[in-house]
């Protein structure tokens, strides 16, 4: 989940910690309706996710 999330803050300098944490969130939230990259991004690990 963080690598989409770097590549994305990479370019952006922020005048403090405040600001870096609020775009983090936002960005963080703008995933959260996006399901198909989550489900990509978990697919793309390899994991079984299915309950023994």
């Amino acid at each position: 989940m963080w690598s989409p999330q770097k590549r994305s803050l990479a370019n952006l300098a922020k005048h403090s910690l405040d600001q870096l944490t609020t775009l983090v969130k936002t960005r963080l939230k703008r995933m959260q309706y996006r399901p198909r990259l989550i489900d990509n991004l978990i697919a793309k690990t390899g994991l079984d996710l299915q309950p023994p």
